[in-house]
Order: C-alpha cells, then sequence, then structure tokens
C-alpha cells in the first residue's frame, strides 16, 4: 500500500469513527494537502482545487478536523493554515515569514529532536507538566521576502535617518 493510500485509508476510518462519510471533496482537500508539502490557508487551498467553493471548503475542513484528520497551523498573520494530522503526515516543526505569511514544513533531523526531547525534559522539571509532545516554529523572513526587500525601492531605515 502506497502512502497516499493509507492517508486516505487513515482519513476514511477516522471520519468514519465520527459517524462521517469519506467524500470526493474530503478527498480532494485531504490529497491537496498532503501534496502540498506545508501548511496551506483557504485561498490557497482553493487556489489549488479549482472549483471547490469557499464554503464548502470551511465546512469540510472543520469537519476535517474534527476527525482527526487535518490540524490548524497557527502563522504570523490573520490566516489560519491547515495541514494534515502529524500522525498521518509525520512529524515536522514549522518555518513562518513575518513579511508574507507562509508557512512552511521543515523535518527535524535526530540532532535536532534529541536537543527537543532534552528541552522538554528541562521544562517538565521545572514545571511539573508531564510533556507528551512539541510543536516548534520559527518566524523568520522567507528567502522571496528577503530578495523583494533587497531589490525594493524603498530607503532603508538607517538611510532615512542619516
Amino acid at each position: 500500500m502506497s502512502a497516499a493510500e493509507s492517508v486516505h485509508e487513515q482519513a476514511a476510518l477516522r471520519l468514519g469513527g465520527q459517524g462521517q462519510r469519506y467524500t470526493p471533496v474530503r478527498r480532494t482537500l485531504v490529497t491537496t494537502l498532503a501534496e502540498a508539502g506545508r501548511p496551506l490557508s483557504i485561498p490557497e487551498i482553493l487556489e489549488a482545487t479549482g472549483s471547490l467553493p469557499q464554503s464548502s471548503a470551511y465546512r469540510n475542513v472543520t469537519t476535517l478536523i474534527e476527525a482527526g484528520v487535518v490540524r490548524r497551523v497557527t502563522g504570523v498573520d490573520d490566516h489560519g493554515r491547515f495541514e494534515l494530522a502529524e500522525e498521518l503526515a509525520g512529524h515536522h516543526h514549522h518555518l513562518a515569514c513575518a513579511v508574507c505569511g507562509k508557512v512552511e514544513d521543515v523535518v527535524p533531523s535526530p540532532r535536532l529532536e534529541r536537543a527537543m526531547d532534552e528541552a522538554a525534559r528541562v521544562v517538565a522539571e521545572e514545571q511539573g507538566y508531564q510533556v507528551t509532545g512539541h510543536q516548534f516554529d520559527l518566524v523568520g523572513t522567507c528567502p522571496a521576502c528577503r530578495e523583494a526587500a533587497a531589490t525594493s525601492t524603498m530607503p532603508s531605515a538607517r538611510a532615512v535617518r542619516s
């Protein structure tokens, strides 16, 4: 069984457990998110899927969230972004651009995961929590926005102050 078939099988099982059907629209949403390789906003999902009505996208993404197939990812702007649940997509972290809002997946190296596990152990010890997982999001400026800023005709803040 391919990874895509497994994702669709798991989605169908999770929806069925909620008394929901795995409709063609929901399958399209899952396929779109699986193929994107990064969290997508609803406008990005609509652009990728073509003729899906916006209200249908929101309604079905909500159902997929409730069934544990999709999760919402918080970015640095007002747009919610969505991706497959970690159990379906694999463990990863995010890089978010503070300028354009784009969020990208980062597959962690074993070295990063060891450091995160140690940090979680320290926090748990200091705060009395039992840590069961972690999410790690970095905020910065993506290459496209850095390039646009470098080629912009606007004066830099330093030049304005001079």
